[in-house]
């Protein structure tokens, strides 16, 4: 019996009824776009969070993690911001945006087991959701699973409670990813309708690979600077008279910025209005094979995330860096910054010889040593 089953068995005398799991994500290019209304194109990972859950007659939720020494109970009209508190929030809002929604859930069993790197921005929270809302959906015969309707209501549920309950004002890329995202292929994610459309991705065809790096700099949503962003972003778009900064045409990128009153507000539109932009050209790349254009626009996301934005740090940029001076294709920060991956386009062959460079320049640096690994692209939430 898998360790998760088993850990189940123990904590709660009695088997299972499944185990569902949900993917990680990075995301190729679109970033601090998803909360403007814009574009996005994340993948699902090969790493997972698994879901082990059976229901319960009551209103109770009981919660165990194999990585974290804690058992929490819950009961689901109990469910408000920031409670419970960490990261059983992502799992009790899940139910409590369901019921919120209208569905009528009750309380679980849960375990669960997280094999997506935390911290590291490659959503290992929206990967915990999903796999508890996955849960749901077949545990209350929801049925939200079996379409693409239904898995963008549990992606919506899955938000709801990581910035109600959870209290981190993301937007919904990495739910959309964790539910929607396809083997081989990137999410294109619209962001203002929820559209996606899935565009083939398969870089061994090109004898390339995605080498992801975890730079082990410390790495959280919820400590104000993401919500700085977002609040910069509103208040240029009330400012220019439109509801997203989606909504300014690139090509009157400067005649917006000079309505605005501040160098902040300036910079802060501009890197959303052309990254926005970015993520079709890399879409037209992919297509048209141009794995050249496409490692380009990644240094060029790179570039505006670490200077308009400013979400980049010491390590994302020396990943960065090390990466393309040994022959990348091009490399970019990904996820919400302030620390945690990075992503370079290398030749198969040189993989090992570009993580032994990253892994020697942070030495040299003294800083934490990363963890780099190549990833393709994987399938959405679903019962194991």
């Amino acid at each position: 019996m898998p360790r998760l089953a088993q850990t189940f068995l123990a904590r709660f005398d009695q088997a299972p009824e499944g185990v569902w799991s949900a993917p990680g994500r990075v995301n190729l290019i679109g970033e601090h776009t998803d909360y403007n209304g814009g574009l996005a194109l994340p993948i699902a990972l090969p790493h997972r969070t698994r879901c082990a859950a059976s229901v319960r007659d009551d209103d109770l939720l009981q919660i165990h993690s194999l990585q974290e020494d804690s058992f929490v109970e819950v009961r689901i009209y109990d469910v408000a911001a920031g409670h419970p508190a960490g990261w059983t929030a992502y799992v009790a809002g899940v139910l409590w945006a369901l019921r919120k929604a209208g569905y009528a859930v009750r309380g679980l069993n849960v375990v669960v087991d997280g094999q997506v790197p935390l911290g590291a921005g490659l959503s290992s929270s929206a990967a915990l959701e999903c796999s508890v809302a996955a849960a749901a959906s077949d545990l209350f015969g929801l049925g939200l699973l079996d379409s693409a309707e239904g898995r963008s209501v549990l992606a919506a549920a899955c938000q709801r409670a990581e910035n109600d309950i959870a209290g981190a004002p993301t937007g919904g890329m990495d739910q959309a990813a964790a539910m929607h995202a396809t083997e081989k292929h990137a999410l294109r994610l619209d962001c203002r309708d929820g559209a996606t459309t899935q565009v083939p991705f398969d870089l061994s065809a090109h004898d390339l690979a995605l080498l992801v790096t975890d730079t082990r700099a410390s790495h959280a949503l919820a400590d104000g600077q993401y919500g700085a962003r977002r609040d910069s972003c509103e208040k240029a778009a009330d400012i220019l008279g439109v509801e997203f900064l989606r909504d300014i045409d690139p090509a009157a990128l400067d005649e917006a910025l000079v309505q605005l009153p501040d160098d902040v507000l300036r910079r802060r539109t501009r890197h959303v209005v052309t990254e926005i932009a970015r993520v079709d050209e890399v879409v037209d790349a992919l297509r048209d094979g141009d794995l050249a254009e496409v490692g380009r626009l990644f240094l060029a996301s790179h570039a505006s995330l670490r200077d308009d934005y400013e979400v980049s740090c010491t390590e994302l940029d020396l990943v960065v860096d090390t990466a393309v001076g040994e022959g990348a294709l091009g490399a970019r920060m990904t996820g919400g910054g302030f620390g945690g991956s990075a992503i370079a386009l290398v030749a198969v062959a040189d993989v090992e010889r570009v993580s032994a460079a990253i892994a020697a320049a942070f030495a040299a640096a003294q800083l934490t040593a990363p963890k780099s690994f190549s990833v393709t692209a994987a399938g959405p939430a679903a019962r194991d």
